[in-house]
């Protein structure tokens, strides 16, 4: 049996320029039969989402799964929150860093694994500040720049 190549969906460019991503956690999610279809359309958007805890439990908010259109009559809410799926003591850690240390988790992608199942992965992530975006831009033109200049020599 060979292993299939996880086939991302939607992610979040963003959330690498706006944070430091401290880990990453794999979460399930808790989906209906038109927001998986809707999924393997790749009609996701996770760029302005985030994960919260609401009665004990790790919830998507904000994120945007377009409707999908022969599931009209049984269809979705597209900006409904989603029940995410993790072990409970990997979820009290998670909580007790977001609550204790200020860190917030940020969704990175939402991708389809070697199973079939979808799959949201987490960063465990601390702001930026201006400065510190600002140096992330130069490191990258530099790398870039060096790059260009090995090309042009070698």
């Amino acid at each position: 049996m060979s292993k299939q190549p996880q086939r991302v969906v939607a992610s979040n460019r963003r959330a690498t320029h706006d944070f430091f991503i401290e880990e990453k956690v794999e979460a399930g999610m808790v989906l209906t039969g038109s927001e998986v279809k809707s999924l393997r359309y790749g009609r996701a958007s996770i760029n302005e989402s985030y994960a919260s805890e609401e009665n004990g439990e790790l919830y998507l908010i904000n994120s945007h799964f377009s409707e999908y259109g022969p599931a009209s009559r049984f269809g979705h809410d597209p900006k409904r929150p989603r029940k995410l799926l993790v072990h409970k003591r990997e979820m009290d850690r998670l909580f007790g860093k977001v609550r204790r240390d200020g860190y917030t988790l940020v969704p990175l992608s939402i991708y389809f694994n070697e199973r079939g199942l979808a799959k949201l992965s987490l960063g465990v992530a601390k702001g930026k500040r201006k400065q510190d975006k600002r140096e992330d831009i130069k490191k990258r033109d530099w790398q870039r720049q060096k790059a260009r200049l090995l090309r042009e020599k070698g």
